[in-house]
């Protein structure tokens, strides 16, 4: 990029937000700040819930617990500048704070993609190699699939991020979104990026069908493991041990369906801030309740930091003197 490209795209950039001209910002402010709040307390409770209770050691809440800190950097990436915005008159963003706020959401979410279906790898072991579930979910092997979650996120990053910001920006600098979410970006540069754009919808369809495949794979044959079985409450298990995940995954997937993959007719401005508000605000915060919720062991540990915290309370006060 030459120096007189540099100096236009140096120039800040203008956050319209979820709404344009909200009639009541603070109301608004108001329900995402609760939303953030709820989220970010649930995703850090349910990690440290799986990091402090021995019962929740193993593979399968260790992929959970990643998952929780992958939704907490997540929903701190977009909610905190959307809320400033919501309360300041000034709503810009450097161009560099643009270019970060596209390389972590693009790595975030391409992470959630692989560790979603990694997730669902694990319940297939889990349903249909028991025996083998120690050797074949090690340490080691849960380790890489972190790994390798968090390094195929970044390639998108890497990928993707250059390329959008490399492109000029001369006419209006008002991104139409709340964040800066590359399509929105595109629509303000001054050049034809029609090309680009269908090599990112390739990239994109390509990064969504390797975890779908390994999803799809690994819960037909949870299902044809489940058929098999003549036991009702051994049906009953395997139901509860993938019931938090797919309601997840629909929830995720839905969403990242309708962004990367529906054709550009079906896209509005209006639409596409709703649908990018739905996941990047709602889905971290349903992540976690989903999962203490719907299952057993999550909630039996919560309750009992819970009755430890009242126990101890309790204790304190009958030790305190009683004044007359």
């Amino acid at each position: 990029m030459n120096m007189a490209a540099f100096h236009q795209n140096s120039t800040d950039f203008i956050l319209l937000g979820l709404i344009t001209h909200p009639t009541f910002p603070g109301l608004i402010f108001a329900v995402v700040f609760s939303i953030f709040l709820v989220a970010v307390t649930a995703n850090v409770v349910m990690t440290l819930l799986i990091h402090t209770d021995s019962r929740l050691h193993t593979p399968m809440y260790f992929l959970l617990s990643q998952l929780s800190i992958m939704d907490t950097i997540y929903i701190c990436i977009t909610v905190p500048k959307m809320l400033q915005d919501l309360l300041s008159k000034e709503k810009t963003i450097s161009f560099l704070g643009c270019a970060v706020q596209i390389f972590l959401y693009l790595t975030l979410i391409g992470g959630e993609f692989f560790l979603l279906g990694l997730m669902a790898y694990d319940r297939y072991v889990a349903v249909c190699n028991p025996l083998r579930y120690p050797l074949l979910m090690n340490r080691r092997i849960c380790l890489f699939m972190v790994v390798g979650s968090w390094i195929g996120g970044s390639l998108d990053g890497f990928m993707l991020t250059p390329f959008t910001m490399s492109f000029p920006y001369c006419g209006s600098r008002k991104i139409n979104h709340f964040f800066c979410e590359i399509p929105a970006v595109l629509k303000l540069s001054c050049v034809d990026t029609s090309l680009y754009e269908t090599l990112m919808y390739a990239c994109c369809v390509l990064m969504l069908l390797i975890p779908i495949s390994v999803i799809s794979v690994s819960y037909t044959r949870i299902l044809l493991t489940v058929h098999r079985m003549n036991s009702a409450e051994g049906r009953r298990k395997a139901f509860a041990t993938c019931s938090s995940h797919i309601m997840v995954v629909i929830i995720f997937y839905g969403a990242a369906f309708y962004t990367n993959v529906l054709p550009h007719s079906y896209h509005t401005p209006e639409k596409d801030k709703i649908v990018s508000a739905f996941y990047t605000i709602l889905t971290p915060m349903l992540n976690p309740l989903i999962y203490s919720l719907r299952n057993k062991d999550v909630a039996t540990a919560l309750r009992g930091v819970m009755g430890r915290h009242t126990s101890s309370q309790k204790i304190r006060a009958e030790d305190v003197p009683k004044k007359y």
